[in-house]
């Protein structure tokens, strides 16, 4: 898989609400090649992006994800509290946004996002969604569980292990989950594990990359892509 250099992370970066279509849609014109963006399943078990457990940060509504339906869901207001001119952007379905990405000609990472108890269950629901979509698209998540069961449901959709710092053990659990490369925290990064996940050939990305000089250094030393809330400071045929 070609990635593409600068990912804008949760769709837009910090330009526009976190995980809203208008972030992918200002992405787009900013000539982002690839976006990143959260699933999470509703309580209908429908895949909707968002990035944290509870609607309060980031929404005009409360409580947790999972006590919610997508109807529900589909009413909260995703964008005022980011600024007023996005006032009454929807909480979008991870359907609606592969639908976006594939218009937009976007490559995307899901990452698998899920609730406490259900990282098996959003695993397998969201590569589903996902494979059954055109386009060019990575899965990726933290929770091991979630990869794994993703890897069981479409194999053919190939996979990012998520870390912070990069554990001495991660061959194994990139062997254990059929992952091909590896996401890490680029403030975590130390020289000794980008020189062995670089020597064994295996793709590494680092997130959340927000200065140019920065991004310029982890390219240069072989990381393959950064996730950055400032894709602005890359000029089109930068990405």
């Amino acid at each position: 898989m070609i990635y593409p250099k600068i990912i804008a992370h949760r769709c837009g970066g910090a330009l526009t609400p976190e995980n809203t279509l208008a972030g992918l849609r200002l992405a787009a014109r900013l000539g982002c090649r690839g976006v990143e963006f959260d699933a999470m399943l509703a309580a209908d078990g429908v895949p909707v992006l968002i990035h944290d457990e509870t609607l309060d940060r980031t929404t005009s509504g409360r409580g947790r994800v999972a006590d919610m339906d997508s109807a529900s869901l589909a009413g909260v207001d995703a964008g005022g509290r980011h600024h007023p001119a996005f006032a009454v952007e929807p909480l979008p379905t991870l359907d609606g946004a592969l639908h976006l990405c594939a218009e937009l000609g976007l490559w995307a990472n899901v990452e698998i996002k899920p609730s406490a108890g259900q990282e098996v269950e959003t695993g397998r629901i969201v590569a589903r969604h996902v494979a059954a979509a055109s386009g060019a698209w990575l899965l990726s998540s933290f929770s091991m569980s979630a990869l794994s069961a993703a890897a069981e449901e479409a194999q053919q959709l190939p996979r990012a292990l998520l870390v912070g710092a990069i554990p001495e053990d991660w061959r194994q659990q990139m062997a254990e989950t059929g992952a091909f490369a590896l996401h890490s925290s680029a403030r975590a990064l130390t020289a000794e594990a980008l020189r062995a996940v670089r020597d064994a050939g295996v793709p590494l990305a680092c997130y959340t990359v927000n200065r140019r000089s920065d991004g310029e250094r982890l390219l240069a030393e072989g990381v393959r892509a950064i996730f950055t809330d400032r894709p602005d400071l890359w000029l089109p045929g930068e990405m």
